[in-house]
């Protein structure tokens, strides 16, 4: 069995905690918070969600969903979290993930959810709308499900979200709700 033997040089991070240090220096701390990341440029159709919370009502009345979205990584990647809430049922929570996919040469996101199942897909900017083209969704227990979106932006406080399911070869609506930019 071979085995690796670390040389004794510096850290990798200890080489580059004085280039961390010269970067922040470099950076104006002014609006750093409202304004999105340089690196967030490739993921400027998601821009406005950054920094806010969103919550709408699902049709009926009869649950809620927020969305509250956040920079990582300098802006590499948008995080999503978001809840639904449904008075006498435990809530159903879940995660997205976005990024710049540099060898598609897109938005790309991963989701995941507290029942364990997990949905890939691609994000498009067009105009002031987000389209989320067909993807598919495999639950924990191995179910999948083919489903697509579209979310439209309504100035600044608020976006209608649009989700179709794939049944039996046929698109079907599953709801279409207005989300309102809230307080986090």
């Amino acid at each position: 069995m071979k085995t690796l033997t670390l040389a004794r040089t510096p850290s990798a991070l200890s080489l580059l905690l004085p280039l961390g240090a010269a970067w922040l220096a470099a950076v104006p701390l002014a609006g750093l918070a409202a304004e999105a990341p340089a690196a967030a440029a490739k993921l400027a159709p998601l821009a406005f969600l950054a920094g806010h919370c969103w919550r709408g009502d699902m049709p009926g009345g009869k649950a809620s969903d927020t969305h509250c979205f956040e920079w990582l990584y300098g802006g590499h990647y948008l995080r999503d979290r978001h809840v639904v809430c449904a008075p006498g049922r435990p809530d159903y929570e879940g995660e997205t993930l976005y990024f710049y996919d540099h060898g598609r040469q897109q938005i790309a996101y991963i989701y995941y959810e507290n029942a364990g199942g997990i949905g890939r897909g691609l994000a498009l900017g067009e105009g002031g709308r987000l389209v989320f083209p067909e993807a598919e969704f495999v639950s924990a227990s191995g179910g999948k499900l083919a489903y697509r979106a579209t979310w439209q932006r309504i100035g600044d406080a608020a976006y209608e979200a649009s989700n179709e399911i794939k049944r039996d070869g046929q698109w079907r609506s599953e709801f279409t709700m207005r989300l309102n930019k809230v307080a986090p």
